[in-house]
C-alpha cells in the first residue's frame, strides 16, 4: 500500500531543492507517493490564496508535508493573508505543529566555511527544539493603536502549563535518545512566562533520570552559543527565543543550506506521527532557477521526514550517511566551496543518490 506525502516547492530555489529531496526520498522509498500541491508565491499568483483549499486538503490525508520555501520581495510589506508565509502560517496552526527540530552538525571537511575556528566547530551536534505554536508571536491582543493622541502597540506573550509539558517532553526524549542532556533557555528572572517555564521543565524532569537537565538564561545561552558550541546536546526554548537562537544555531556551520527542519504535531497516522518538514534557508531569490542551490538541508529533511512520520529510521540514517559520505569524499556545492570546484543542485543529488 502507498502512503501519501505532500510536496509543496513553494518560492524561490524551493521547486529546485524540493525535487533533490523528493528524488532521493523516492529512491529509499518507492512506496511513497509524493503528490505536489501548489502554495506559496505561485499560488497567490494563481488564486489569490497562498494554501488553496485543495492543497490544504492534500496535506490532511497525507502522512507529512514535504516543503519547500516560502516568500517573495514584492510581497513585503503586505498583510499577511497576502503574504506566500501565510501558507507556512496555516499550516502550523490547522496541524497544531507545536514542536520545531532543528538539528545543527557540521560535517567533516566543512569546519572552515564557519565564522567560527574550526576547532569550535569540529563535530558540532546539537539539536534546537523550539515551541512553535504559542508565546508572542500568537498572543492576543496584538495590534497597534492610538491612545490619546499616542501610537502605540500591544504583543502578548502568554504561555499554559500544558504546552510547555509537551514541548519539554519532546526535549527529554530526544536528549534521551542522544547524549542525554537537555539545557532549557528561559529568561525567568524577569519574565512571569519563563519562571512557569522553568517551574513546569524542572517538575517532569523526574521523569527523565537519565536526562541531565541544566537551565541558561536566554542572553547567556545566545553567548554560550558561539563561545562553546560543542558543549550543547538538545536545547528547548519558547518560541521567540527559539527563533532566534535557532538561527544563530544554524549559521555556526557556515551555510544554513545544510540544515533541516521538522515541526511535529499532536496527530498520529498509521505510520508515525505528521509533521511538516523543511530546509530552513529559505527562498534565496538571487540565485533561484541557476541551479546552483545547496539541497542538503532539504535532502535531510527528507530523512527526518522518515524518521519520525514513518518510524523508519533504516531509511532515515540511509539518506544521512550518504550526505555525510558525500561531503567527506569532497562533494560541495557553491556555498561551501571556498573558491573551489563546486557542483550543481543536480550534480550533488546525484552523488548522493550514488552513495545510498
Amino acid at each position: 500500500m502507498k502512503h501519501t506525502v505532500a510536496v509543496l516547492a513553494g518560492d524561490g530555489i524551493g521547486p529546485e531543492v524540493v525535487a533533490a529531496a523528493t528524488g532521493i526520498l523516492q529512491r529509499v522509498r518507492p512506496d511513497i507517493d509524493c503528490v505536489e500541491g501548489i502554495a506559496g508565491g505561485a499560488a497567490l499568483e494563481r488564486s489569490g490564496d497562498a494554501l488553496p483549499p485543495e492543497t490544504l486538503a492534500l496535506c490532511k490525508r497525507s502522512a507529512a508535508v514535504l516543503f519547500g520555501s516560502v516568500g517573495l520581495p514584492q510581497y513585503d510589506g503586505k498583510p499577511l493573508k497576502e503574504r506566500p508565509e501565510y501558507a507556512l502560517f496555516v499550516l502550523r496552526r490547522d496541524f497544531e505543529l507545536f514542536a520545531n527540530i532543528r538539528p545543527v552538525r557540521v560535517f567533516d571537511g566543512l569546519e572552515a566555511a564557519s565564522s567560527l575556528k574550526p576547532e569550535l566547530v569540529r563535530g558540532l551536534d546539537l539539536v534546537v527544539v523550539r515551541e512553535l505554536t504559542g508565546g508572542i508571536y500568537f498572543g492576543l491582543p496584538k495590534e497597534q493603536r492610538r491612545v490619546d493622541g499616542v501610537d502605540e502597540a500591544i504583543d502578548t506573550m502568554i504561555y499554559r502549563a500544558p504546552e510547555v509539558e509537551r514541548i519539554a517532553r519532546v526535549g527529554f526524549e530526544l536528549a534521551r535518545a542522544r547524549r542525554g542532556r537537555l539545557t532549557s533557555v528561559d529568561k525567568q528572572n524577569i519574565l512571569e512566562t519563563s519562571r512557569l517555564w522553568r517551574r513546569v521543565v524542572s517538575g517532569i524532569a523526574s521523569e527523565y533520570p537519565d536526562v541531565t537537565l541544566d537551565h541558561l538564561l536566554v542572553d547567556n545561552a545566545a553567548m554560550q552559543l558561539v563561545r562553546r558550541p560543542g558543549d550543547f546536546d538538545v536545547i528547548v526554548t519558547e518560541n521567540m527565543f527559539g527563533d532566534i537562537l535557532s538561527d544563530e544555531a544554524a549559521i555556526l556551520t557556515g551555510s544554513i543550506g545544510t540544515l533541516p527542519s521538522a515541526s511535529l504535531g499532536t496527530r498520529e497516522t498509521e505510520t508515525g506521527r505528521f509533521g511538516l518538514y523543511e530546509p530552513i534557508g529559505g527562498t534565496a531569490p538571487d540565485i533561484a532557477g541557476r541551479g546552483i542551490a545547496n539541497p542538503t538541508a532539504a535532502i535531510l529533511s527528507a530523512a527526518m521526514l522518515l524518521r519520525h512520520s514513518f518510524n523508519d529510521e533504516d531509511g532515515a540514517a540511509r539518506i544521512e550517511i550518504a550526505v555525510e559520505t558525500a561531503y567527506a569524499q569532497g562533494a560541495r556545492t557553491a556555498d561551501v566551496a571556498a573558491g573551489g570546484p563546486a557542483l550543481s543542485t543536480a550534480q550533488f543529488t546525484g552523488v548522493v543518490a550514488t552513495l545510498l
